[in-house]
């Protein structure tokens, strides 16, 4: 066994001092998997650009509407299928960020990509972020679903303690995305980024592992045994509220 690189505190240490809870298992997370994650309305699979790129040009490109959905990330839109092909090949090869396709498993159509990022093993942290999705798609239970999975990885197989959201401050409908999903504002970086030539004030979100249990109880709830009046964000609301208290 390696050793530690500290001594345990002993009751000789100064009282006065406080400190953390002790990690009953404090050793690190594994990484995110590059595999399929498959769902009831989507599937989440490792970015094919040859395959991917038809379908992701054409569904987030053409008109201003739609490629609005570029505005708050750090790249796109693309000036031709060409140049985002060239961008999907390096998403392809990236290992932080771990991009993936978004699959909807009903029109079996290529709908965005999600990735994991920022991975911290030892810390046993990872971010889920560079969301985007066509405009058919967005609020959507693929949307939704897509974001389920990650977590389920993210808290039961890599063992996270804490996953984390982060955005422009700017951008409204990812922040209230990520209440509506279970995060928990922590707080926001002032002059975080320049994006695009342009200031970014960052958003910071997370949800940890004690909470997952009940979110994952909410999600689940939410897409699979809702008659369509359940709001997931009055779901879980409250694990947001007490967050935000603590």
């Amino acid at each position: 066994m390696k050793p530690k690189p500290w001594r345990e505190r002993t009751d000789a240490a100064p009282a006065s001092l406080p400190l953390g809870a002790p990690v009953a298992d404090a050793g690190p997370a594994d990484p995110p998997r590059r595999k399929v994650y498959e769902g009831r309305y989507v599937r989440l699979a490792p970015v094919d650009p040859s395959n991917d790129a038809d379908e992701l040009y054409a569904g987030s490109h053409g008109d201003a509407d739609t490629e609005a959905l570029w505005t708050y990330l750090s790249y796109g839109p693309f000036d031709n299928k060409t140049a985002m092909l060239a961008w999907l090949e390096a998403c392809r090869v990236s290992g932080d960020p771990l991009f993936f396709t978004v699959i909807s498993l009903e029109s079996n159509r290529r709908v965005g990509m999600v990735s994991f990022l920022n991975f911290a093993g030892a810390s046993r942290v990872v971010e889920l972020g560079h969301i985007w999705f066509q405009p058919a798609a967005q609020r959507s239970r693929c949307n939704t679903e897509s974001v389920f999975l990650m977590l389920c990885e993210a808290f039961e197989s890599q063992r996270c303690r804490r996953v984390e959201w982060k955005c422009n401050a700017l951008n409204a409908r990812s922040r209230a995305a990520a209440l509506r999903l279970g995060f928990s504002y922590e707080g926001t970086f002032r002059q975080h980024l320049i994006v695009k030539g342009r200031n970014r004030d960052s958003a910071w979100y997370s949800m940890i592992d004690s909470e997952w249990p009940a979110v994952k109880r909410n999600m689940a709830r939410w897409l699979y045994h809702n008659d369509g009046s359940l709001s997931l964000r009055q779901l879980n609301a409250a694990i947001v509220s007490a967050a935000g208290a603590g």
